[in-house]
């Protein structure tokens, strides 16, 4: 296992699962307050086509697929909104039509593109491949996310439990669900290319899920979740390696069984 740490690409793989995984999960407990975790997993879904068309018209680099996940994610979140006040149909169902299709067209974009390995670490991820650009890419985020969520923790928190009283409180809770919105978009986006849009949400939800089982207070609950996330991907890494499975499956499964874990330890703790 030494001879892990001194090969240059997974050096760089390893720094990139501990941020990732620290962000996604200090992020988690955000998500998991905001109690949100199918939205999000239609919105990781929903960034594939912007990836896609990115590289149809442009030459796939970090920045033509960031900024392509980016546009697709505002175009489903906008049109979710819209969508659901002319339908009067729930919000939670016209983004599941929406991100299906979305998904749809990313899968028909890929065909007309044919096989393109980079085009599949995207879908299915590959944190190997991650380059100096992505891992600062990952690091700039990750400060803004994480600082953006310890400045309003306690409004944001106020405002996923009584939004009504968090407003007479003088909370601007419109500005927060917009920001909050784009903290999380951003932070699936660089997750992305580590797991793939297809698992990113387990490592941004599972952190969380498993924290919650030892902690009562969300303010606990936020770094204890983002140790959680740093050690699972850590961990799921050098189980890709040891075994040689995929990196974002191994990860993937790390972090769900220590969920099933977590929760039959506080169920033991109850008896």
């Amino acid at each position: 296992m030494m001879e892990f740490f001194e090969i240059g690409l997974y050096q760089r793989a390893f720094i990139a699962a501990v941020i990732i995984g620290f962000v996604n999960g200090y992020t988690s407990a955000f998500v998991l307050l905001h109690r949100s975790p199918l939205k999000l997993a239609a919105f990781s879904h929903s960034l594939l086509p912007g990836v896609a068309i990115a590289a149809y018209f442009f030459s796939l680099t970090v920045v033509t697929a960031f900024l392509g996940a980016l546009v697709a994610a505002v175009i489903i979140g906008v049109l979710t909104v819209l969508l659901s006040r002319l339908s009067k149909i729930n919000d939670e169902t016209v983004l599941a039509v929406l991100y299906t299709g979305a998904f749809a067209i990313g899968i028909i974009v890929l065909n007309q593109l044919g096989s393109n390995q980079e085009l599949e670490d995207w879908l299915l991820g590959n944190i190997i491949a991650l380059s100096d650009l992505d891992l600062k890419m990952s690091f700039g985020v990750g400060i803004v996310a994480v600082t953006v969520l310890t400045l309003f923790r306690r409004a944001l928190v106020a405002n996923l439990f009584d939004p009504e009283v968090a407003a007479s409180l003088g909370i601007r809770t419109r500005l927060l669900d917009y920001v909050s919105f784009v903290i999380l978009i951003l932070v699936l986006i660089t997750t992305l290319q580590a797991v793939g849009c297809v698992l990113a949400v387990g490592l941004i939800v599972a952190p969380a899920a498993i924290a919650r089982s030892f902690v009562s207070t969300p303010n606990a609950l936020f770094p204890l979740s983002a140790l959680v996330g740093a050690t699972g991907a850590a961990i799921g890494l050098l189980a890709s390696y040891h075994f040689d499975q995929p990196a974002g499956s191994s990860i993937t499964v790390v972090l769900a069984t220590a969920f099933l874990l977590s929760v039959l330890v506080k169920s033991l703790r109850k008896i």
